[in-house]
């Protein structure tokens, strides 16, 4: 009766069946969305990446420069990495829908439906415990992290300049601060309030402007020449894929169309970037959130 009158245990129990029905069909999407990305022809692949960095290039600057980071070679090691951890996954989703079916008392109520939440979290730790490779898991985290320690110390040098900027920018304005403001901010703070928390403070606030506005302007530029490199290879995608169809030049070399061309696709993707105020727009936002909580995190790690 006290379960039932506390949504908590439904609660949890719901999230841990959302959980073991949302991991295939992610997986399966991922899946297929790779078998696209490996049997598109070359030419449409250029233009689909090229697409992405002119109108998305400002939008996750660091998560598009870890990639890069990362392409050769760490991008396979991880793609294997991920594809082990994806099988052990699948082993637990698996085994957990045999589990869900078991009645072990013969009432015709499967076990798992009979028990509270706290014993079923208990069961499912035991069956994930029991079931998963430790080795192979181990392994794979191992791999993915090694390659994101090399991926961070590439980032850190290309972003070297946004972060010598930010440190710049906090030091301009914390020296303001210490010459205007707080000695206004010492003589307003109470005597049994500890005023040693007012620099400390203050120092937190201009290193966070400080960080805010380098990576603003990182992040301009990094949408100026994104959407360039882009355009380009946009430009000459569509002249491969025109020339394939008999129309047209058989090479952009032989014409300036392409250049023509990139600057177009480049002003409208940075205009494009420029109006969104370089954030996805709804609803990309919602669709793309894991990559810009990735931006977040890059950024918080180079900017450690």
């Amino acid at each position: 009766m006290a379960e039932n009158a506390n949504p908590t245990p439904k609660l949890g129990r719901t999230v841990i069946n959302g959980i073991i029905t949302a991991i295939p069909i992610c997986l399966t999407f991922f899946n297929n969305v790779h078998k696209l990305y490996k049997k598109l022809p070359t030419d449409y692949l250029h233009l689909f990446i090229g697409s992405i960095l002119c109108f998305f290039g400002g939008f996750y600057p660091t998560v598009f420069a870890a990639l890069q980071a990362a392409e050769h070679g760490g991008l396979t090691t991880v793609r294997k990495a991920l594809k082990a951890l994806g099988g052990e996954v699948m082993i637990i989703v698996n085994e957990s829908k045999k589990d869900d079916t078991i009645d072990a008392d013969d009432d015709g109520i499967p076990d798992t439906e009979q028990i509270s939440s706290r014993t079923l979290m208990e069961r499912k730790v035991k069956l994930v415990l029991t079931k998963m490779n430790p080795e192979k898991l181990n392994a794979a985290i191992s791999s993915i992290y090694k390659v994101w320690i090399a991926v961070l110390a590439v980032l850190k040098i290309q972003f070297a300049r946004t972060i010598a900027l930010a440190l710049t920018i906090s030091d301009f304005f914390q020296r303001l601060i210490n010459r205007f403001i707080v000695p206004i901010v010492d003589k307003a703070t109470p005597k049994e309030y500890n005023k040693k928390w007012v620099p400390v403070l203050t120092d937190w606030m201009c290193k966070s402007i400080g960080v805010g506005i380098a990576w603003k302007i990182q992040t301009v530029i990094t949408a100026f020449t994104s959407s360039l490199a882009g355009g380009l290879m946009m430009s000459r995608a569509v002249i491969v894929i025109l020339a394939k169809h008999g129309q047209g030049p058989q090479d952009h070399n032989d014409t300036i169309a392409d250049e023509v061309a990139s600057y177009l696709f480049a002003f409208l993707g940075f205009y494009f970037q420029f109006t969104q105020e370089f954030r996805a727009p709804f609803p990309l936002n919602i669709i793309l959130a894991p990559l810009q909580l990735a931006e977040y995190y890059i950024r918080w790690a180079v900017t450690d």
